[in-house]
Protein backbone atom coordinates (compact mmCIF):
# COMPACT_ATOMS: atom_id res chain seq x y z
CA UNK A 1 0.00 0.00 0.00
CA UNK A 2 3.03 2.42 0.92
CA UNK A 3 4.05 1.48 -2.91
CA UNK A 4 0.95 2.17 -4.44
CA UNK A 5 0.42 6.11 -1.57
CA UNK A 6 3.95 7.07 -3.13
CA UNK A 7 2.95 6.03 -6.86
CA UNK A 8 -0.04 8.26 -6.69
CA UNK A 9 1.10 11.21 -4.85
CA UNK A 10 4.12 11.37 -7.05
CA UNK A 11 2.16 11.15 -10.14
CA UNK A 12 0.03 14.09 -8.17
CA UNK A 13 3.22 15.92 -7.40
CA UNK A 14 4.27 15.53 -11.58
CA UNK A 15 1.32 16.79 -12.76
CA UNK A 16 1.06 20.35 -10.61
CA UNK A 17 4.81 20.42 -10.95
CA UNK A 18 3.79 20.41 -15.22
CA UNK A 19 1.15 22.51 -14.70
CA UNK A 20 3.09 24.91 -12.75
CA UNK A 21 6.46 25.15 -15.58
CA UNK A 22 3.92 25.43 -18.36
CA UNK A 23 2.41 28.58 -17.07
CA UNK A 24 6.33 30.07 -17.06
CA UNK A 25 7.85 28.47 -20.52
CA UNK A 26 4.51 27.63 -22.60
CA UNK A 27 5.47 24.29 -24.06
CA UNK A 28 1.86 22.51 -23.90
CA UNK A 29 -0.18 23.84 -26.59
CA UNK A 30 -3.53 25.66 -25.65
CA UNK A 31 -6.78 23.42 -26.74
CA UNK A 32 -9.47 25.48 -28.62
CA UNK A 33 -11.13 28.52 -26.12
CA UNK A 34 -14.41 29.38 -25.99
CA UNK A 35 -15.48 32.87 -25.98
CA UNK A 36 -15.62 32.88 -22.63
CA UNK A 37 -12.56 31.11 -22.00
CA UNK A 38 -10.50 33.39 -24.19
CA UNK A 39 -12.50 37.00 -21.89
CA UNK A 40 -11.00 34.95 -18.92
CA UNK A 41 -7.51 34.34 -19.83
CA UNK A 42 -7.45 37.48 -21.30
CA UNK A 43 -8.10 39.25 -17.89
CA UNK A 44 -5.66 36.88 -16.47
CA UNK A 45 -3.31 38.24 -18.57
CA UNK A 46 -4.08 41.91 -17.67
CA UNK A 47 -3.19 41.21 -13.71
CA UNK A 48 0.68 40.27 -14.71
CA UNK A 49 1.28 38.70 -11.57
CA UNK A 50 -1.29 36.54 -11.32
CA UNK A 51 -0.20 33.55 -13.36
CA UNK A 52 3.51 33.36 -12.51
CA UNK A 53 1.81 33.00 -8.94
CA UNK A 54 -0.21 30.05 -9.41
CA UNK A 55 2.73 28.45 -11.42
CA UNK A 56 4.99 28.87 -8.44
CA UNK A 57 2.10 27.40 -6.35
CA UNK A 58 1.84 24.57 -8.51
CA UNK A 59 5.49 23.92 -8.93
CA UNK A 60 6.17 24.12 -5.11
CA UNK A 61 3.11 22.33 -3.65
CA UNK A 62 4.05 19.54 -6.65
CA UNK A 63 7.17 18.90 -5.51
CA UNK A 64 6.17 18.58 -1.91
CA UNK A 65 3.81 16.50 -2.83
CA UNK A 66 5.97 14.07 -3.69
CA UNK A 67 8.13 13.51 -0.93
CA UNK A 68 6.44 11.68 2.21
CA UNK A 69 7.47 14.63 4.92
CA UNK A 70 6.27 17.46 3.40
CA UNK A 71 3.19 16.08 1.56
CA UNK A 72 0.93 16.96 4.14
CA UNK A 73 1.82 20.66 3.60
CA UNK A 74 1.77 20.02 -0.38
CA UNK A 75 -2.03 19.02 -0.03
CA UNK A 76 -2.96 22.37 1.66
CA UNK A 77 -0.97 24.48 -0.25
CA UNK A 78 -2.06 23.00 -3.71
CA UNK A 79 -6.02 23.21 -2.25
CA UNK A 80 -6.89 26.56 -3.44
CA UNK A 81 -5.45 26.31 -6.10
CA UNK A 82 -7.56 22.79 -7.16
CA UNK A 83 -10.49 24.22 -6.07
CA UNK A 84 -10.37 27.19 -8.80
CA UNK A 85 -9.48 24.40 -10.95
CA UNK A 86 -12.48 22.72 -10.27
CA UNK A 87 -14.69 25.52 -10.36
CA UNK A 88 -13.22 26.58 -13.43
CA UNK A 89 -14.25 23.14 -15.14
CA UNK A 90 -17.83 22.88 -13.88
CA UNK A 91 -18.61 26.44 -14.61
CA UNK A 92 -16.55 27.94 -17.13
CA UNK A 93 -15.68 24.72 -19.71
CA UNK A 94 -17.91 22.20 -18.74
CA UNK A 95 -16.45 19.28 -20.56
CA UNK A 96 -17.32 15.63 -19.27
CA UNK A 97 -12.96 15.03 -20.05
CA UNK A 98 -12.42 18.39 -18.14
CA UNK A 99 -14.45 17.39 -15.37
CA UNK A 100 -13.13 14.14 -14.81
CA UNK A 101 -9.35 14.61 -14.34
CA UNK A 102 -10.00 17.65 -12.14
CA UNK A 103 -12.88 15.11 -9.68
CA UNK A 104 -9.86 12.92 -9.71
CA UNK A 105 -7.23 15.21 -8.75
CA UNK A 106 -9.48 16.71 -6.02
CA UNK A 107 -10.27 13.39 -4.47
CA UNK A 108 -6.45 12.67 -4.92
CA UNK A 109 -5.82 16.02 -2.60
CA UNK A 110 -8.20 15.21 -0.28
CA UNK A 111 -7.20 11.94 0.04
CA UNK A 112 -3.66 12.99 0.97
CA UNK A 113 -5.68 15.35 3.49
CA UNK A 114 -7.78 13.08 5.25
CA UNK A 115 -4.31 10.85 5.26
CA UNK A 116 -1.92 13.36 7.26
CA UNK A 117 -4.60 14.20 8.94
CA UNK A 118 -2.61 14.18 12.24
CA UNK A 119 -0.22 16.75 11.16
CA UNK A 120 -2.83 19.32 11.26
CA UNK A 121 -3.72 18.47 14.47
CA UNK A 122 -1.28 21.47 16.05
CA UNK A 123 -3.53 24.19 13.34
CA UNK A 124 -6.79 23.23 14.63
CA UNK A 125 -6.14 22.83 18.56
Amino acid sequence: MKIVKFIICLLFGLMFINAGLDKFFHYNPMPELSEEQVKIYAAFGTIGWLMPLVGAVEVIGGLLCIFPKTRALGAIVILPVMVGIVLHNVYRDPSSVGIAISAVLILINIWIIIDNKEKYNALVK
